[in-house]
């Protein structure tokens, strides 16, 4: 069985919910404390033995790229004014043996349309997708799991959550039976239906591990509303020719998509950071006190 050492970033959004912080900043580059979103999403990939990191980039997305990337001026800066934990933390962004792939979506059209967008990197081979404004804090990764699934079963794979019934019409919600712990077998996925509609309370987040096939199911896929193409859609085609599972990852979900989402996730990391961590705690106590 091969492994899994591609990982895919559709990285081409508009980040529309966080303007005007992302009007020349792209969303995945918005900090968590001091990390931004991307590197999280990375460091989760590297983390599951991913050794390619496949970037699905658009328009004023340079500050992608800029930061995987060496910044001579800043470490001889660094280096000469003898900062060598903060040298070594930056020398650490893209470990040895890890290299970056950028490929550019020139228009906006779909989930879906961007995964297809690796196609010509990715080959036949099973990859990863990590969407990095789902920050999960698991131990191990999220990912890793995924892939010691993927190492037992050799299947497509959807990360997934329970969610509240009157969430449903924002995701993907799969239809799954059980067939081993946190482990499920599809029977269908429909896109954000409403909750009478709903099959279910599982709902798809933004980690998938896919085979191949997934690409011949996108090139045939109907194009949907504003011509995008979903990936929704190429799964439940996927379906058709092959088992696809959905796993129940062991971990929190930070939906920092979500202006609300993105200050929890800001929040509980800060209360565990060990350069702040202390001072924080003792601040929210004190504003605690002062609501109170």
């Amino acid at each position: 069985m091969q492994k899994i050492t591609k990982a895919v970033f559709p990285v081409a959004g508009l980040g529309t919910r966080f303007l005007p912080a992302t009007k020349a900043s792209p969303k995945e580059m918005l900090p968590i404390v001091d990390k931004p979103l991307m590197q999280y999403a990375a460091e989760e990939a590297i983390a599951a033995g991913a050794t390619e990191l496949i970037f699905i980039t658009g328009r004023n997305k340079r500050s992608i790229p800029d930061h995987f990337d060496k910044s001579y001026e800043l470490e001889a800066e660094l280096e000469a004014r003898g900062k060598t934990e903060i040298l070594d933390t930056l020398r650490g962004i893209l470990p040895k043996g890890v290299s970056c792939i950028y490929i550019r979506q020139s228009e906006a059209l779909g989930l879906g349309h961007a995964v297809l967008c690796a196609k010509p990197v990715v080959g036949d081979q099973p990859f990863a997708v990590i969407l990095a404004d789902d920050l999960v804090d698991g131990n191990p990764p999220a990912m890793k799991q995924m892939v010691d699934v993927y190492a037992e079963y050799g299947s497509s794979i959807l990360g997934v959550e329970d969610v509240l019934p009157s969430e449903t019409a924002s995701y993907g919600i799969v239809d799954a039976s059980k067939i081993a712990t946190d482990i499920l077998q599809l029977k269908g996925i429909v896109e954000k239906p409403k909750p009478a509609d709903a099959p279910s309370t599982l709902a798809v987040i933004g980690r998938y591990i896919l085979t191949p096939k997934i690409f011949d199911c996108l090139e045939n896929v109907q194009p949907g509303k504003g011509g995008e193409i979903q990936l929704t859609d190429g799964i439940a085609a996927l379906m058709q020719y092959e088992k696809v599972l959905a796993y129940r990852f062991k971990g929190t979900r930070y939906d920092c998509g979500s202006k609300l989402g993105y200050m929890k996730a800001n929040v509980e990391f800060a209360m565990r950071h060990p350069e702040i961590g202390g001072e924080f705690l003792d601040y929210l106590r004190i504003l605690k006190q002062s609501i109170t």
